[in-house]
C-alpha cells in the first residue's frame, strides 16, 4: 500500500540563510522560509519488516548493511513496491549505507528507484534528481546520471581533482555529495560496472557516530552554529574543461545560478530517523560562521579528524562487478580509494531531499538505541 505522508510541523532551525540574506532564520521563521524545501515527514519513518525475507548482515556495528540477493529491479515491479522501497529508505538512513551485490539494473531504473525512494522518505514536492554543475549538455545517459570514471578523472574535473592539487593525503577526499547546494542530496545510488582486479574500494563514515562522540557541551555549542559550504572551484574546472557551468535549476528551484555557496547547520536532523548528525565535510565546508577564523579552523579540523581517525566509525567496501551502494548523504561521508591504474567506472544518481535543519527535540542515535532497549 502507498505510504501516507503528512506535512511536517514547524519548530526547527535551519541553514538556508543564503536564500534570504541573513545569518539564518529563527525557530519561528523556519516554517515560512522552508515552504518549498521542507521535509514532508511529521515523524520518523517506521520499518514494516518487508526486507526480513532477504538475507543480510551489518557490515560493522556502527555503519553499513549488505544484501546479497535483493534486486532493485524486482522491488520496482513488486506489487508492494512502495512498502519495500520505504523499508529500503529506512534501512539506508539508519545504517548509513546499504550494499547490494550483482545488480541487474539499468541507469533509467536507478533514476526511477531513487526518485520514488526520496519521495517516500519525505522529500519536498519541489525536489527531484540532482543535475551536477559540471554535467555536459547532451550527456549520453542524461542530465541526472553522473558517470563516475577513472578515465574521466585523469582528464581532471570534480572534487577529487581539486583536492589532489592541495594534498597528497588520501584522507582529504572525505565528503558528502553536493552540500554546496541550498537543497542538497538525501540519497545517492552508485553502481560500479567496470573495475580493476584489485583496488578502488570506497569508504563511508557515520555522522551519527561522530555526533555521539562529542561531549554534551560540544554538542550544544555546535547546535547553535552554521557553516558555509562552497564549491566555487567548479568555476575553474568548468573553464579548464571547456564545459559551461549549469546555472539553470539543478533539481530544485533553489539550486540555481553560479554562486555554488550556501549555509547549513553544523548539526542537522535526519527526518527519516529523527537522529542528529554532524554535517560538515572536508570537500565543501570552508568556514564555521559566528566564530573567528582561527576558531573555525580548529573546530573544523577537530570534526574532520573525528571522521578520518576513527576507523570504528567507518566501513570499507570492496566492489565486485555490478555491485551497488546506496547511502544517505545527510548522515554519512564517503571517499574513494585511488590505488589502481586500470579503468574503474560506474553510474551515480543523487536525489535531493529537504533543506538541512536542526530539530532541537531530536535525539542522537545512541539515545534512540538505548531508549529502544
Amino acid at each position: 500500500m502507498p505510504i501516507a505522508i503528512s506535512p511536517v510541523a514547524n519548530g526547527h532551525t535551519n541553514g538556508i540563510s543564503a536564500l534570504i540574506g541573513t545569518d539564518g532564520p529563527t525557530k519561528s521563521q523556519s516554517g515560512d522560509v522552508q515552504a518549498d524545501a521542507k521535509t514532508t515527514r511529521s515523524e520518523p519513518l517506521r520499518y514494516s519488516g518487508s526486507l526480513d525475507q532477504f538475507s543480510s548482515f551489518d557490515s560493522t556495528p556502527a555503519i553499513g548493511r549488505q544484501f546479497d540477493t535483493l534486486q532493485i529491479r524486482d522491488i520496482l515491479s513488486h506489487p508492494e513496491s512502495d512498502r519495500l522501497i520505504s523499508d529500503v529508505a529506512y534501512t539506508i538512513s539508519t545504517r548509513g549505507v546499504v550494499f547490494l551485490r550483482n545488480q541487474d539494473v539499468t541507469p533509467i531504473e536507478m533514476k526511477t528507484f531513487t526518485e520514488r525512494m526520496s519521495i517516500l522518505a519525505g522529500c519536498p514536492p519541489s525536489s527531484t534528481l540532482h543535475v551536477h554543475p559540471l554535467t555536459e549538455e547532451g550527456s549520453e545517459l542524461g542530465d541526472q546520471i553522473s558517470v563516475i570514471s577513472s578515465a574521466k578523472q585523469k582528464r581532471g574535473g570534480g572534487l577529487t581533482h581539486q583536492l589532489s592539487d592541495t594534498s597528497r593525503l588520501a584522507s582529504v577526499g572525505w565528503h558528502a555529495d553536493i552540500t554546496f547546494e541550498p537543497v542538497p542530496s538525501d540519497y545517492a545510488m552508485l553502481k560500479i560496472h567496470t573495475l580493476p582486479l584489485t583496488g578502488g574500494d570506497t569508504l563511508w563514515a557515520s555522522g551519527y557516530e561522530v555526533y555521539d562522540r562529542l561531549s554534551p557541551a560540544m554538542q550544544t555549542f555546535l547546535e547553535g552554529l552554521t557553516a558555509t559550504h562552497d564549491a566555487t572551484f567548479f568555476h575553474d574546472e568548468s573553464r579548464r574543461l571547456g564545459n559551461p557551468l549549469r546555472t539553470t535549476p539543478r533539481g530544485h528551484p533553489f539550486n540555481i545560478g553560479s554562486s555554488l555557496t550556501t549555509t547549513h547547520p553544523i548539526i542537522r536532523t535526519n527526518p527519516v530517523t529523527g537522529w542528529k548528525s554532524v554535517f560538515v565535510n572536508k570537500g565543501f565546508t570552508k568556514r564555521i560562521n559566528g566564530v573567528t577564523r582561527d576558531e573555525s579552523d580548529m573546530l573544523l579540523k577537530y570534526l574532520f579528524d573525528l571522521v578520518v581517525h576513527n576507523h570504528d566509525a567507518q566501513v570499507r567496501f570492496r566492489w565486485q562487478k555490478n555491485d551497488m551502494a546506496i547511502w544517505d548523504n545527510r548522515c554519512v561521508w564517503h571517499t574513494a580509494t585511488y590505488d589502481y591504474e586500470a579503468n574503474r567506472a560506474g553510474d551515480r544518481v543523487c536525489s535531493l531531499g529537504e533543506a538541512p535543519y536542526l530539530d532541537l527535540q531530536s535525539t542522537s542515535r545512541r539515545e534512540a538505541m538505548h531508549a529502544a532497549v
